[in-house]
């Protein structure tokens, strides 16, 4: 299959004023050391829709421009740009009236797959990812040098036209965690399903940008502290995703239905032992439960982590309501920390191997979020030592969350296809997300050779009912 792209036209989209809707005051926020771990990296969301409520392009170009620009003027600071000031050493989310007049605007690139409709809608069915054409369907956010923008859209038609497109996102992760990403994607497919009225509606929460809330006592040395290791080279940023071995994994796409889910807690809990003081275990989450059948689906798959003493895995909590005052559904930023939660790789094997994932990962929740003194921000100086001492050979990290409703993304012509996270930050990495009639998608990259074992031993064990097969590509 073809996974050539041919861009039509690129044009900027600038944030248009809409009645009821206050902008946020223009002018600049400087990054918290929360988002600058972050710098060198972009979100790139992909999502394919067809079906026979899909206007013809141009009306979908048009109602996608529109309502984005709509959209960022409530959003304002996703129309600025990221600036690096040498004098205080900070870098910040410029959306000045000078910054905002001086840029174009959000770059919006129209381009023409040139697989046709059947071949892009194939992308969208198939469970393994083709990599190359995911990659041509999101746009390239040029981020390499501050000052640059924060956000880049594509649109994609298939040759021939009719039936399909492909709408892409890239965002910057300094700007925006999991969290802010999916606020804004709801409020413009909301914008351009139901029209601007609905950013004033009373039931749309207002983003706020003031990193002010990320309170530590040593913030600025923290900030010092991570530019040093992310970014030393200031104003030039290094990319997060051009490390090769992270680019060439094998990636492909499965589904836990509900029904899985279920028995798959219910397994947790009949091989969890009891606590320390003879209480109950605790019902893992879904989140725990999904992420812990995939940490100990992949250490049984990979040979080399079979024969290591431990296996390690990351997952990043969003610290919004557990922060002293909490920040709020509504604020705009990055705002997670990494938890790392650590077995024996001999552990994980065997029928009671997912609920002793599961307990690890609980144990890691409690000791990164609810057991620092002072708050999950205040052994924020070790959290880069923390990182580099976790043998990456032996770290499978989870990122996204089943919480994020991907599958309510409608722009006004039907739910999506297909969503997946393009953009790969570990060579070993799951994501997950909210599916249909309350499943989960998992998405899982790993290196050729381990992928077909993998997905043989992701698989909910024990209390499964006799029709719930392993896996299944997300739809």
């Amino acid at each position: 299959m073809s996974s050539q792209v041919r861009v039509l036209n690129i044009s900027h989209v600038r944030p248009v004023e809409t009645d009821g809707v206050s902008p946020p005051h223009q002018g600049g926020h400087k990054l918290s050391f929360m988002d600058l771990l972050q710098i060198s990296k972009t979100i790139q969301r992909l999502f394919f829709f067809d079906g026979p409520d899909l206007p013809p392009f141009p009306l979908v170009v048009s109602a996608l421009r529109s309502s984005l620009a709509a959209t960022l003027g409530a959003f304002l600071p996703l129309a600025g740009e990221l600036a690096f000031r040498p004098g205080s050493g900070d870098v910040v989310i410029d959306f000045s009236p000078a910054a905002v007049s001086r840029s174009p605007g959000v770059k919006f690139v129209e381009a023409e797959f040139a697989g046709g409709a059947d071949a892009m809608r194939r992308l969208a069915r198939d469970d393994e990812h083709d990599a190359e054409a995911f990659a041509r369907l999101v746009p390239e956010l040029e981020a390499r040098r501050l000052p640059a923008p924060v956000l880049a859209v594509q649109v994609t038609r298939p040759a021939g036209g009719g039936g399909a497109v492909a709408v892409g996102v890239s965002i910057g992760h300094a700007v925006a965690d999991g969290h802010a990403v999916w606020q804004f994607l709801s409020a413009w497919s909301t914008a351009s399903r139901e029209g601007p009225g609905s950013l004033a509606a009373p039931g749309f929460v207002r983003p706020t940008f003031d990193r002010a809330g990320i309170r530590h006592p040593k913030s600025a040395e923290l900030v010092r502290t991570v530019l040093s290791r992310v970014a030393p080279a200031l104003p030039l940023l290094r990319s997060a995703s051009s490390k090769p071995e992270i680019m060439q994994q094998s990636r492909r796409t499965f589904l836990l239905r509900a029904d899985e889910i279920r028995s798959l807690k219910q397994h947790i809990l009949e091989q969890s032992g009891a606590g320390s003081r003879g209480e109950p275990p605790k019902p893992p989450s879904t989140y725990v439960a999904v992420s812990s059948l995939a940490w100990a689906s992949i250490t049984r798959a990979t040979p080399a982590m079979l024969d290591a003493n431990d296996a390690h895995l990351m997952v990043s909590a969003d610290c919004r309501s557990r922060l002293r005052p909490p920040l709020g559904d509504g604020f705009f930023g990055t705002c997670v920390k990494a938890c790392y939660a650590r077995a024996g790789a001999g552990d994980l094997l065997g029928g009671a191997g997912v609920a002793r994932a599961a307990a690890a990962i609980q144990r890691a929740i409690r000791a990164y979020l609810e057991e620092p003194e002072g708050g999950p921000l205040s052994d924020a100086e070790g959290w880069v030592a923390a990182y580099g001492a976790v043998p990456k050979e032996r770290l499978v990290t989870v990122g996204s969350s089943n919480r994020f409703a991907a599958y309510e993304t409608d722009f006004g012509w039907g739910a999506p296809s297909r969503v997946e996270l393009v953009s790969l930050f570990a060579a070993r990495m799951v994501t997950l997300l909210g599916a249909r009639d309350g499943g989960v998608q998992v998405s899982v990259a790993l290196d050729g050779a381990t992928m077909d074992a993998f997905a043989a031993n992701f698989a909910v064990p024990a209390v499964r009912t006799a029709a719930a097969g392993a896996v299944s590509v997300a739809r």
